[in-house]
């Protein structure tokens, strides 16, 4: 009795983590379907702008050790849209392509640590917290992403293992087929159920129709002779003749 308890526990447990774990994934997918059609579209409807579309919110994986300790390897950094130069100050930490001979074209994460503006035009000399020199060229405005506003460590390592081949068959492969079979398994439980309810109403249903058809047993009245009652008119009738006859009898 204990064993069976215990496996239903276990059981019971096994249910509710696996509905947990579907739920979230599921949720994660939503998630970043959301994000990727909130990309698409607002890139779509920029396509005819001059400017390079830059999004409200952008998240970058950090590659380089070059902003440690403040920002490690494998930390992801949320940047937020800067609407003007004036939002950015000295010592923010803002991700912008750069312009230097070394990382040309490449987008870089470093901190401001002066700000200058030439011929109208807004630059931040950038300098990694971890670099012994500040930058080879300043970040003009037109090349700033955003500001960052939040840091989320090491989740870049998540990324770089979804990625690859193997990250993408546990990540999403194997959630999607677990998914996917316990669903059917749920539809040819509630099928058989079904099936098996059909069944027994069926049967049900003729025994009715068999126990309707019978014709009952016909009922054999037994009736018994009984003696003959004789009601008091003819008691008293009886009697007289009995008296007549006796009378007859003294005259003689």
């Amino acid at each position: 009795m204990k064993n069976i308890k215990t496996k239903r526990k276990i059981k019971s447990i096994l249910n509710y983590l696996s509905t947990v774990f579907t739920w979230a994934i599921f949720v994660i997918l939503i998630i970043c379907a959301g994000f990727l059609i909130y990309y698409y579209t607002n890139m779509k409807s920029h396509e005819n702008d001059k400017t390079e579309y830059i999004p409200e919110i952008s998240l970058y994986t950090i590659v380089s050790g070059s902003m440690v300790p403040k920002i490690n390897v494998y930390d992801v950094i949320v940047n937020k849209k800067v609407e003007s130069p004036m939002d950015i100050k000295i010592g923010d930490i803002i991700t912008f392509t750069s312009t230097s001979s070394i990382s040309s074209g490449m987008t870089v994460t470093h901190r401001v640590i002066d700000i200058q503006n030439v011929n109208g035009e807004y630059q931040f000399i950038t300098k990694g917290d971890a670099n012994i020199s500040q930058d080879g060229a300043p970040a003009l405005y037109s090349n700033v992403i955003g500001k960052a506003v939040l840091k989320i460590p090491q989740l870049g390592r998540v990324q770089f293992f979804v990625a690859s081949k193997f990250g993408w068959l546990i990540v999403v492969v194997l959630p999607a087929l677990y998914v996917i079979i316990k669903d059917i398994y749920k539809i040819v439980k509630i099928t058989r159920m079904k099936n098996e309810a059909e069944a027994a109403n069926e049967q049900t249903r003729m025994q009715v129709e068999a126990m309707s058809n019978v014709s009952p047993p016909p009922v054999q009245v037994v009736t018994q002779n009984a003696p003959p009652v004789n009601t008091p008119m003819q008691n008293i009738a009886q009697n007289d003749i009995i008296n007549s006859s006796g009378g007859n009898n003294e005259n003689k």
